[in-house]
This record gives structure tokens, C-alpha cells and sequence, in this order.
């Protein structure tokens, strides 16, 4: 265990970070893994199939994701508090709550999940090939969500090493399943979503065994899955906040895959394979954004409120630095990256992959701003700024695909998201400054 309440900030931060950053780099690997596979093996009309479907992954297995870290923020404040008898009961009551959320996603996706597919614009020439591919995805999102449920309370409290062991691991085991599934057993591209889930499972079952034999003060009993009324409703709050906060991002996605469906199959396999650059460009913002959420959670669970600012300014030019060699990286490799990646022959997806990438990753100064802040928010117990700030951007997104994407094409998807970020960054830089100013008033008072 790891408390974040003590010691150099930065140092703190850095060390939680980093296994962090790694686990999610190899977690990436899931989704690069298949779209590499699915392209080699099974050609572009297979990868556009895979393409289209990414958003409404992201759409709903994230809401979980996020559900999850909400439940853990109140785990770290317990933890920051020292009541271990809370935290415990924090662990069951959040995979009690996760598993009927996950179970009800699971039964409205997969019952609606063709008109959902046709609402975005799926192509139907590649509906039937969508559908065997995200319908596995969805088919095991509860494996995804008691993996990340398990992975998310040992962050808690202070363990990220050994989620990155198992993510090490199951990244590998997906890469070895999907040639597997696709090759051996022409599976198609439901081989590829069918490694991915049997390696979550596998993931989730070795975390658990982990925390059995190395966390006996998260041994749970029957008492600690007893209904706690209050409980529940604070988990619900702060983790259906995370996860609408991490699910209105995905909406805003879905609306714009909806207008890219419509572009022709050169923008599908183009904008897919930026995406998945995208992510990983991203990732450190994400990761100092989790990073945020325990080290707040604990610092204000612990009532050490001049720490949160130091960790948030510190987290902030860490993601700008990072801004820095992306930019880089983005002007430079960019195009090999993609070809890399998609292993496809199309010349012109190539060309407007890297255009998207090479214009936003310029702005990507306001997003490294965005996540660490959101994320602190939610630790210090504001959920409503968050889901402003992450409303913004639906809003954005859903003009730009109605308004921007039929008037100016692609490019009305590139220019998207900057102009995104510039509105959303304005409410969480108001409300992380007033608890800056409220914090040194209380911590004055003390």
C-alpha cells in the first residue's frame, strides 16, 4: 500500500504514475493489436468493420471504467482517513453496484445493438462484420468492469504495480489469442474481440488471487456486502459522475463516428487508425488524470488540502512537457506510425490520418489541462463541474457533426476538438482556482 498524503509531491505522483502509464501503454495494445491482426489477416473491409465500432466500445465499456474509478475515489479517501473497515465495505459495495450496471449495459446493448450500429452510420456492407466484432466486446463488458473494479481499489490504495504485471501479461496473451482465433480457427473479426475479453477474464482472475494472498485488509465477508444505504448513494454519485463524465466524452465521439461513417470508407479506416495514435498520445494526460483522482482522494480524505495544489500544478507541466515531444513525434513519424499500425495500402487514409494528427496534437496544451483537473475535481468531491465541462463537449461535437462535418468534410472533424477544448477548459480552471483560494483560507484557519 502507498499513501500519497506524504513524502515530495512530485516524487509521489511520479512513482504511482508510472506503472500506471506503462499497464495502460500495454492495455492500448488490446485495441492496436486487433485493428494490426484484423487489417494483415482479414483485409480493409474487415478493418472498417472494426473502425466504426471503436466509439460505442469506448462509449460504454468506458462509462464502466469510469463507474469504477468513481467507486475507488471513495475508497482512497477512506484509505487517506486510515478506516480500513470502510474501505473494505467501499470494495464490495462498489462490485455489488458495478456487477447490476454492468449487467443491465450488457442485456440494452446487445438487444439494440443493430439499430445502435445503424444510427451511427454503419455502412451496411459491413453491419453483419460490426456486429460479430463489438457484440463480443459487449457480450463480456463485466470481465472488463470486475477487472478494472479490482485494478482501480488496488490504485486506492497506493498499488499500481501489480495492475501492470497482469496487464503485461493479458496484452501479450491477446496479441498470441487473436492470431489464434483469426488464423487457426478463422474466427474473423470475432476472434479478435474474443481474445480480447477471454484475456480480461484471465486478467481479472489473476488480480483477484493477487489481492486474496497479498491484501488481507481486502479479505471482504458477507457483513461487508450488507446494503448501506448512505454508502451505496455516495459510490452511485461519485462513480455515475466519473462514468457520465467519461461516457459524455465517448458520446461526443459516437455523434462525430456517425458523420465519419458517412465519409466513405478512406475517412473510416483514417480516422480509426488516428484515433488509436490519438490514445496513445494521450495517455499520459488519462494516466496523471487517475493519477489525480487517488492522490486528491487521499489528500483530502486526510485533510491535507495545500498538497492537492502542488500535485495539480505539478501534473500540469508534466502533461506540457509531454505536449512538447508530441508535437515532435507527430510532425516526424506520424505517417510511418499509421502504416504501422493499420498495415493498409490506402494512401489517401494515410494522408488524412496524419493531417488530423499533425493539426490537433497543437493544441493538446488545453488538454493537458483538462483531465488532470477534471479528475482532481472528482477526488476533492466536485461532481458537477466535471460533467459541465464534459457536457461542453458533447454539445461541441454534436455541432460539429451536424453543422461542420456537412459543410466542410473531414476537416470539419479536424477542426473539432480544439475548438472543443478551448470552452471546456474555461469552467474547470474557475472552480480548481476557487478551491485553490478556499483551500489556503482552511488551511490557515488550522
Amino acid at each position: 500500500m502507498k499513501d500519497l498524503t506524504i513524502g515530495n509531491p512530485v516524487k509521489a505522483m511520479c512513482s504511482f504514475a508510472l506503472p500506471l502509464f506503462i499497464g495502460h501503454l500495454f492495455q492500448l495494445f488490446y485495441g492496436l493489436a486487433d485493428i494490426r491482426i484484423v487489417g494483415s489477416c482479414l483485409g480493409d473491409d474487415a478493418l472498417v468493420a472494426v473502425s466504426a465500432t471503436t466509439t460505442l466500445n469506448d462509449l460504454i465499456v468506458g462509462f464502466l471504467v469510469g463507474l469504477t474509478n468513481g467507486f475507488a475515489v471513495i475508497t482512497a479517501r477512506s484509505f487517506g482517513e486510515g478506516n480500513f473497515e470502510k474501505v473494505r465495505k467501499t470494495f464490495a459495495s462498489g462490485i455489488k453496484l458495478g456487477l447490476i450496471v454492468s449487467a443491465i449495459l450488457t442485456a440494452f446493448s446487445l438487444i439494440f445493438l443493430e439499430e445502435i450500429l445503424l444510427l451511427l452510420s454503419m455502412p451496411e456492407q459491413h453491419l453483419t462484420e460490426g456486429i460479430a466484432y463489438i457484440g463480443v466486446i459487449l457480450g463480456g463488458m463485466t470481465f472488463s468492469m470486475l477487472y478494472n473494479s479490482l485494478a482501480a481499489t488496488l490504485r486506492a490504495v497506493g498499488d499500481t504495480v501489480a495492475p501492470l504485471i497482469f496487464l503485461i501479461v493479458s496484452a501479450f496473451m491477446n496479441i498470441g489469442l487473436d492470431l489464434l482465433f483469426i488464423e487457426v480457427f478463422d474466427m474473423g473479426v470475432a476472434g479478435a474481440s474474443t481474445a480480447t475479453v477471454l484475456s480480461q477474464a484471465l486478467c481479472f482472475i489473476a488480480s483477484l488471487i493477487y489481492i486474496t494472498v497479498r491484501y488481507p485488509e481486502l479479505h471482504l465477508k458477507a457483513s461487508d456486502f450488507k446494503t448501506d444505504l448512505n454508502l451505496d448513494k455516495t459510490l452511485l454519485v461519485t462513480g455515475v459522475s466519473m462514468g457520465l463524465m467519461s461516457s459524455l466524452v465517448c458520446l461526443g465521439t459516437v455523434v462525430l463516428q456517425g458523420a465519419i461513417n458517412k465519409l466513405g470508407d478512406t475517412i473510416i479506416i483514417a480516422h480509426g487508425a488516428a484515433r488509436k495514435v490519438t490514445n496513445i498520445f494521450m495517455l499520459p494526460f488519462g494516466i496523471f488524470g487517475m493519477t489525480m483522482a487517488t492522490y486528491c482522494g487521499q489528500c483530502y480524505g486526510a485533510g491535507k488540502y495545500s498538497r492537492i495544489k502542488k500535485g495539480v500544478f505539478a501534473a500540469t507541466g508534466i502533461c506540457w512537457a509531454w505536449c512538447v515531444l508530441v508535437i515532435i513525434v507527430s510532425w516526424t513519424f506520424v505517417p510511418v506510425i499509421i502504416r504501422l499500425i493499420t498495415d493498409t495500402q490506402n494512401e489517401e487514409a494515410v494522408k488524412w490520418a496524419t493531417t488530423y494528427l499533425r493539426f490537433d496534437t497543437l493544441l493538446y496544451f488545453l488538454t493537458a489541462i483538462i483531465s488532470p483537473f477534471r479528475n482532481a475535481l472528482q477526488g476533492i468531491g466536485d461532481h458537477t463541474t466535471p460533467l459541465v465541462s464534459s457536457g461542453v463537449e458533447l454539445v461541441g461535437k454534436v455541432l460539429a457533426a451536424y453543422i461542420l462535418a456537412p459543410l466542410l468534410g473531414y476537416w470539419g472533424i479536424i477542426l473539432t476538438e480544439p475548438i472543443v477544448w478551448a470552452f471546456m477548459v474555461i469552467p474547470l480552471i474557475v472552480k480548481m482556482f476557487g478551491f485553490f483560494k478556499k483551500a489556503e483560507k482552511m488551511t490557515a484557519e488550522i
